[in-house]
């Protein structure tokens, strides 16, 4: 199988093409961004595919990140990957963010937990923990900095995510045994592509994930009462 991944939900606007039991991607394409995924998304797909013997027709599945991230990012990604699967009547499914970020260390942190911890801003982090063996040991939240740290127990902890290094002083504070692996702000594309692979269409569909609400709210002050 191959399958197109895109990420639009963090700080990035990336696309790749895997083929399945290949180890990198056929190709790719990442440009670091806070704004302006909408505009940037599409030629981006397309530069991408054009790299790829066979185009559009030659995939077999679509995965998009889901969050959690920026509303108007995930908007943006996850309205793509349901145009391009539609259009070309295969499969799309969702990835969440933290999975991405944290599926490098799945298997290589031995007896460690591995915590992905992405910034959500104004203090708070979008925070998950496993096992070292990939066992949810934390469910997917947004919480404090300090009450990330503490939901970690009693570690060691190998952190990843934009947001690793703040939760790792507030783990050092406490006393904890805590290493940061990587503080990037968005996942490689290649673990959402990866994860896209073995993900099931039934239970994993390709659609928003937020953990709070929107920050935007619709205008309503010229809005006449209903009769």
């Amino acid at each position: 199988m191959r399958i197109l991944a895109i990420d639009t939900a963090l700080g990035a606007c990336s696309a790749c093409v895997l083929e399945a039991g290949q180890a990198e991607p056929l190709a790719r394409e990442q440009i670091a961004m806070d704004r302006g995924h909408a505009e940037a998304l599409m030629p981006l797909v397309e530069r991408v595919m054009d790299a790829v013997e066979g185009g559009f027709s030659s995939l077999g599945r679509v995965a998009v990140t889901v969050g959690p991230g920026s509303y108007t990012g995930l908007r943006v990604g996850v309205s793509a990957a349901r145009a391009i699967a539609f259009a070309a009547g295969i499969p799309a499914v969702g990835v969440t963010t933290v999975a991405a970020c944290a599926a490098p260390l799945i298997g290589r942190e031995s007896g460690r937990v591995v915590a992905a911890a992405l910034d959500a801003r104004h203090g708070q982090v979008w925070f998950q923990a496993l096992s070292a063996e990939g066992k949810p040991l934390v469910s997917l939240r947004q919480v404090s900095y300090r009450d990330a740290a503490r939901a970690i127990g009693a570690g060691p902890v190998s952190l990843v995510g934009s947001a690793a290094l703040a939760v790792a002083n507030e783990a050092w504070a406490i006393g904890l045994d805590a290493v940061v692996i990587d503080s990037a702000r968005a996942p490689d594309i290649a673990w959402v592509a990866r994860l896209g692979l073995i993900a099931d269409p039934e239970t994993a569909p390709p659609r928003p994930l937020y953990l709070k609400a929107p920050e935007t709210t619709p205008q309503d002050k010229a809005r006449l009462p209903r009769r």
